[in-house]
C-alpha cells in the first residue's frame, strides 16, 4: 500500500465517521417519524398535542400549557399556552417546537406548509449500523475545473415529493474526466462555502439511491481548478427516511458512467 493510499483512507476514515456521527445525531435526519402537510383547517394529529393548520403568512398552532409544546427561539424557550403562529422560510431547516424528548419541526416547502417529528426513538435511529460504502479508491480523486457562468442563474427542480419545486443559483459548470472520458457537472454553492454537486450516474436504481447522491467541495483556486474526491460522495436525507422533501437533480446532472465510489443505498430498518 502506497504512502498516497494510506493518507487517502485515513483522510476518509475521519471523515466517514465525522458523517456517520451526524447522521447518529439525537434529532438529526434518522429520527425523522412523521411527516404532516397542513390545510387552512385546523387539525389533530396522531401523537402531537395541539390543532395545527397553514395560514397564508404561517403555521398556526392552539394549545394549552398542558400539552406541553415549547417553541425553540433565540432568545428564549417559549411555552404554547393559546394561538401563536410560526414563519418558516421556504427551503430551509424548519422552527422547531418541543414535544418532550422529541421535536416537531415547522417547514415551509414551495406554497405549502407542513410538520415532521423527530424522535429520538425513531427505529432508523436505533438500529443505524452505518452508511454502506464502496471501496476507497485513488482513481475517484480526480482534477477537476470549475468554469463560472457570466452571471449566477436561477434554476428550479423537482422534489421526491410530487409537486413541490426547490429553487438555487446554478453557480456555473465543472468539468472532469474518468477514465478518459469528459463529463459535465451544473455546481450549486455549497452550505459553507465551496460547490455542491448533485447528479445521478448509472448506478442510480441500482446500487445507490435513485434520487441521485451530492459531493461538495473546496473553493475553486483562482485559475479554476479544484479537488473532486469522488470517494466522498453522499446520500441525501431522503435515501434514509420517507419523511424528507430532497431536491432532484438539475436536468443536466445525469452522467452515463457508474460512478462507484461513496455512499451506496442505506440499509432501512424501517423498510422489510
Amino acid at each position: 500500500m502506497t504512502s498516497t493510499r494510506t493518507d487517502l483512507e485515513r483522510s476518509w476514515s475521519a471523515w466517514h465517521s465525522e458523517r456517520e456521527e451526524e447522521l447518529r445525531a439525537p434529532h438529526g435526519w434518522l429520527s425523522l417519524t412523521a411527516l404532516h402537510w397542513l390545510t387552512p383547517e385546523p387539525t389533530r394529529f396522531d401523537g402531537i398535542p395541539g390543532r395545527w393548520s397553514a395560514a397564508p403568512d404561517g403555521v398556526v398552532i392552539t394549545a394549552t400549557a398542558a400539552d406541553d409544546l415549547v417553541v425553540r427561539t433565540v432568545r428564549e424557550p417559549r411555552r404554547i399556552d393559546g394561538t401563536v403562529t410560526l414563519h418558516p422560510v421556504d427551503g430551509l431547516p424548519g422552527t422547531l417546537v418541543e414535544m418532550g424528548r422529541a421535536v416537531i419541526e415547522v417547514v415551509r416547502r414551495t406554497d405549502t406548509h407542513a410538520i415532521r417529528v423527530r424522535d429520538p426513538e425513531a427505529v432508523t435511529r436505533t438500529a443505524f449500523s452505518g452508511v454502506p460504502v464502496f471501496p476507497v479508491e485513488e482513481r475517484w480523486v480526480l482534477d477537476a475545473r470549475f468554469e463560472p457562468y457570466p452571471q449566477p442563474r436561477p434554476i428550479t427542480v423537482d422534489a421526491v415529493v410530487e409537486g413541490l419545486n426547490h429553487y438555487f443559483t446554478a453557480l456555473g459548470v465543472v468539468t472532469f474526466e474518468i477514465d478518459g472520458q469528459e463529463h459535465e457537472l451544473v455546481a450549486l454553492p455549497g452550505k459553507t462555502g465551496g460547490l455542491s454537486l448533485h447528479f445521478r450516474d448509472a448506478t442510480s436504481g441500482d446500487s445507490t439511491y435513485p434520487g441521485g447522491r451530492s459531493v461538495r467541495t473546496a473553493d475553486p483556486a483562482p485559475d479554476g481548478t479544484i479537488t473532486l474526491d469522488l470517494n466522498r460522495v453522499v446520500n441525501l436525507p431522503c435515501a434514509f427516511t420517507d419523511f424528507a422533501t430532497c431536491p432532484l437533480p438539475p436536468a443536466e446532472n445525469v452522467l452515463a458512467v457508474a460512478v462507484e465510489a461513496g455512499e451506496r443505498s442505506p440499509l432501512r430498518p424501517d423498510h422489510h
